[in-house]
Protein backbone atom coordinates (compact mmCIF):
# COMPACT_ATOMS: atom_id res chain seq x y z
CA UNK A 1 0.00 0.00 0.00
CA UNK A 2 1.13 3.72 -0.91
CA UNK A 3 -0.37 7.31 -0.75
CA UNK A 4 -2.91 7.40 -3.07
CA UNK A 5 -1.95 10.79 -4.13
CA UNK A 6 1.79 10.44 -3.14
CA UNK A 7 4.33 9.76 -5.61
CA UNK A 8 6.00 6.33 -6.82
CA UNK A 9 9.48 6.99 -8.11
CA UNK A 10 7.94 10.42 -9.11
CA UNK A 11 4.97 9.18 -10.62
CA UNK A 12 1.57 11.12 -9.96
CA UNK A 13 -2.04 9.52 -9.86
CA UNK A 14 -4.20 9.84 -13.20
CA UNK A 15 -7.56 10.63 -13.34
CA UNK A 16 -9.09 8.28 -16.06
CA UNK A 17 -12.13 9.48 -17.42
CA UNK A 18 -14.35 7.00 -19.49
CA UNK A 19 -16.93 8.11 -22.18
CA UNK A 20 -18.36 10.94 -20.88
CA UNK A 21 -20.03 11.86 -24.21
CA UNK A 22 -23.12 14.02 -25.48
CA UNK A 23 -24.13 10.55 -26.51
CA UNK A 24 -25.32 9.23 -23.30
CA UNK A 25 -27.84 12.29 -23.19
CA UNK A 26 -30.28 10.09 -24.95
CA UNK A 27 -33.28 8.77 -24.39
CA UNK A 28 -32.61 5.28 -25.40
CA UNK A 29 -30.69 4.74 -22.79
CA UNK A 30 -33.25 4.75 -20.42
CA UNK A 31 -33.29 5.73 -17.12
CA UNK A 32 -29.97 6.85 -15.43
CA UNK A 33 -28.92 7.03 -11.57
CA UNK A 34 -26.76 9.33 -9.68
CA UNK A 35 -27.75 12.88 -10.38
CA UNK A 36 -24.44 14.41 -8.73
CA UNK A 37 -22.09 12.27 -11.43
CA UNK A 38 -21.63 15.31 -13.50
CA UNK A 39 -21.09 17.95 -10.42
CA UNK A 40 -18.66 15.74 -8.56
CA UNK A 41 -16.86 14.50 -12.20
CA UNK A 42 -16.32 18.71 -12.43
CA UNK A 43 -15.12 18.49 -9.06
CA UNK A 44 -12.38 16.30 -9.86
CA UNK A 45 -11.48 17.39 -12.65
CA UNK A 46 -10.84 20.75 -11.59
CA UNK A 47 -8.63 19.22 -8.19
CA UNK A 48 -6.55 17.45 -11.05
CA UNK A 49 -5.97 20.51 -12.94
CA UNK A 50 -4.80 22.39 -10.10
CA UNK A 51 -2.31 19.71 -8.86
CA UNK A 52 -1.17 19.53 -12.53
CA UNK A 53 -1.98 15.93 -11.78
CA UNK A 54 -2.10 13.62 -15.32
CA UNK A 55 -6.07 13.72 -16.65
CA UNK A 56 -6.73 10.91 -19.67
CA UNK A 57 -9.74 11.24 -21.55
CA UNK A 58 -11.51 7.97 -23.24
CA UNK A 59 -13.63 8.66 -26.25
CA UNK A 60 -15.54 5.85 -27.12
CA UNK A 61 -16.71 5.74 -30.69
CA UNK A 62 -19.10 3.09 -31.82
CA UNK A 63 -19.33 0.75 -34.83
CA UNK A 64 -23.23 0.17 -34.24
CA UNK A 65 -24.64 2.25 -36.77
CA UNK A 66 -27.77 2.80 -34.42
CA UNK A 67 -25.85 4.43 -31.68
CA UNK A 68 -25.67 8.05 -30.58
CA UNK A 69 -21.74 7.54 -29.87
CA UNK A 70 -21.08 6.37 -33.60
CA UNK A 71 -18.06 8.80 -35.40
CA UNK A 72 -19.45 11.94 -36.82
CA UNK A 73 -22.72 12.34 -34.68
CA UNK A 74 -23.04 15.01 -31.61
CA UNK A 75 -23.51 12.22 -29.57
CA UNK A 76 -19.59 11.44 -30.20
CA UNK A 77 -18.76 14.91 -28.50
CA UNK A 78 -17.59 14.93 -25.03
CA UNK A 79 -20.10 16.56 -22.44
CA UNK A 80 -18.82 20.36 -21.98
CA UNK A 81 -18.17 19.79 -18.65
CA UNK A 82 -15.80 16.99 -19.28
CA UNK A 83 -14.47 19.19 -22.58
CA UNK A 84 -10.63 17.84 -23.03
CA UNK A 85 -7.92 20.94 -22.56
CA UNK A 86 -5.21 20.99 -25.31
CA UNK A 87 -2.67 18.79 -22.88
CA UNK A 88 -4.51 16.49 -21.94
CA UNK A 89 -4.68 12.88 -24.45
CA UNK A 90 -7.22 11.67 -25.51
CA UNK A 91 -8.08 7.88 -26.50
CA UNK A 92 -10.49 6.52 -28.84
CA UNK A 93 -11.64 2.92 -28.22
CA UNK A 94 -14.33 0.63 -30.17
CA UNK A 95 -14.65 -1.60 -27.59
CA UNK A 96 -15.49 -1.77 -23.44
CA UNK A 97 -12.04 -1.81 -22.81
CA UNK A 98 -10.43 1.43 -22.54
CA UNK A 99 -7.01 -0.55 -23.08
CA UNK A 100 -8.01 -2.40 -26.21
CA UNK A 101 -7.05 -1.31 -29.99
CA UNK A 102 -5.05 1.77 -27.90
CA UNK A 103 -1.82 2.21 -27.02
CA UNK A 104 -3.19 3.79 -22.93
CA UNK A 105 -1.05 0.48 -21.21
CA UNK A 106 2.11 2.19 -22.93
CA UNK A 107 1.76 5.65 -22.62
CA UNK A 108 0.46 5.25 -19.08
CA UNK A 109 3.86 3.13 -17.99
CA UNK A 110 5.71 5.27 -20.36
CA UNK A 111 4.79 8.66 -18.06
CA UNK A 112 5.20 6.38 -15.08
CA UNK A 113 1.59 6.61 -13.94
CA UNK A 114 1.40 3.86 -11.56
CA UNK A 115 -2.26 4.81 -9.63
CA UNK A 116 -5.35 5.41 -11.52
CA UNK A 117 -8.85 7.26 -10.15
CA UNK A 118 -11.40 6.04 -12.79
CA UNK A 119 -15.23 8.06 -13.23
CA UNK A 120 -17.35 8.20 -16.31
CA UNK A 121 -19.80 5.86 -17.73
CA UNK A 122 -21.12 3.30 -17.50
CA UNK A 123 -20.35 2.03 -13.97
CA UNK A 124 -21.36 -1.48 -15.54
CA UNK A 125 -20.05 -1.56 -18.95
CA UNK A 126 -17.19 0.50 -20.14
CA UNK A 127 -15.86 1.62 -16.50
CA UNK A 128 -16.02 -1.91 -15.05
CA UNK A 129 -14.40 -3.53 -18.10
CA UNK A 130 -11.50 -1.09 -17.94
CA UNK A 131 -10.84 -1.03 -13.94
CA UNK A 132 -10.86 -4.98 -14.27
CA UNK A 133 -8.19 -4.85 -16.85
CA UNK A 134 -6.12 -2.05 -15.53
CA UNK A 135 -5.93 -4.28 -12.63
CA UNK A 136 -5.01 -7.09 -14.39
CA UNK A 137 -2.04 -5.40 -15.92
CA UNK A 138 -1.08 -3.88 -12.72
CA UNK A 139 -2.16 -0.51 -12.30
CA UNK A 140 -3.30 0.40 -8.64
CA UNK A 141 -7.23 1.60 -9.31
CA UNK A 142 -9.89 3.68 -7.85
CA UNK A 143 -13.04 4.16 -8.89
CA UNK A 144 -14.91 6.77 -7.81
CA UNK A 145 -18.55 5.51 -6.69
CA UNK A 146 -20.06 8.79 -6.76
CA UNK A 147 -18.20 9.98 -10.33
CA UNK A 148 -19.61 7.11 -12.47
CA UNK A 149 -23.25 6.49 -13.14
CA UNK A 150 -25.35 3.75 -15.48
CA UNK A 151 -28.65 3.09 -16.64
CA UNK A 152 -31.45 0.74 -15.96
CA UNK A 153 -30.42 -2.59 -18.09
CA UNK A 154 -32.98 -5.51 -18.87
CA UNK A 155 -32.42 -8.68 -18.19
CA UNK A 156 -33.50 -11.88 -20.70
CA UNK A 157 -36.32 -12.23 -19.30
CA UNK A 158 -37.58 -8.57 -19.81
CA UNK A 159 -37.59 -7.69 -16.02
CA UNK A 160 -36.18 -4.41 -15.58
CA UNK A 161 -33.37 -3.17 -13.12
CA UNK A 162 -33.43 -0.51 -11.76
CA UNK A 163 -30.30 1.83 -12.71
CA UNK A 164 -28.67 2.62 -9.08
CA UNK A 165 -29.14 -1.40 -8.22
CA UNK A 166 -26.80 -2.37 -11.12
CA UNK A 167 -24.71 0.55 -10.20
CA UNK A 168 -24.32 -0.97 -6.87
CA UNK A 169 -23.41 -4.09 -7.97
CA UNK A 170 -21.45 -3.25 -10.43
CA UNK A 171 -19.22 -1.54 -7.84
CA UNK A 172 -19.75 -4.47 -5.22
CA UNK A 173 -17.98 -6.87 -7.54
CA UNK A 174 -15.07 -4.41 -8.69
CA UNK A 175 -14.79 -4.03 -4.85
CA UNK A 176 -11.04 -5.29 -3.15
CA UNK A 177 -11.27 -7.55 -5.96
CA UNK A 178 -9.88 -5.09 -8.64
CA UNK A 179 -10.14 -1.79 -6.92
CA UNK A 180 -10.74 0.26 -3.52
CA UNK A 181 -14.22 2.24 -3.98
CA UNK A 182 -13.67 6.02 -2.64
CA UNK A 183 -15.66 8.87 -2.93
CA UNK A 184 -15.18 12.40 -4.58
CA UNK A 185 -14.71 14.30 -1.01
CA UNK A 186 -12.73 11.90 -0.43
CA UNK A 187 -9.84 12.68 -3.03
CA UNK A 188 -10.64 16.45 -3.02
CA UNK A 189 -10.23 17.13 0.48
CA UNK A 190 -8.39 14.62 2.29
CA UNK A 191 -5.99 13.21 -0.52
CA UNK A 192 -2.80 12.10 1.60
CA UNK A 193 -5.63 10.11 3.64
CA UNK A 194 -7.33 7.69 0.64
CA UNK A 195 -4.58 4.87 0.16
CA UNK A 196 -3.90 2.90 -3.07
CA UNK A 197 -4.31 -1.30 -2.76
CA UNK A 198 -3.38 -3.94 -4.75
CA UNK A 199 -4.92 -6.60 -4.78
CA UNK A 200 -2.78 -9.85 -4.63
CA UNK A 201 -3.48 -11.82 -7.79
Amino acid sequence: MHECCGSRGGSKPGLLLIDIQEGFRAPVWGTRNNPNFEKNVRSLLAHWRSQRWPVIHVQHLSTDEKSPLRPGEDGARFMDFAEPYPSEPIFTKHVNSAFIGTDLEVRLKESHVHDLVIVGLTTDHCVSTSARMAANLGFNVRVVNDATATFERKGPSGEIFMADLVHQIALASLNEEFAQLVTTHELTNEPSKTRAQRTPG
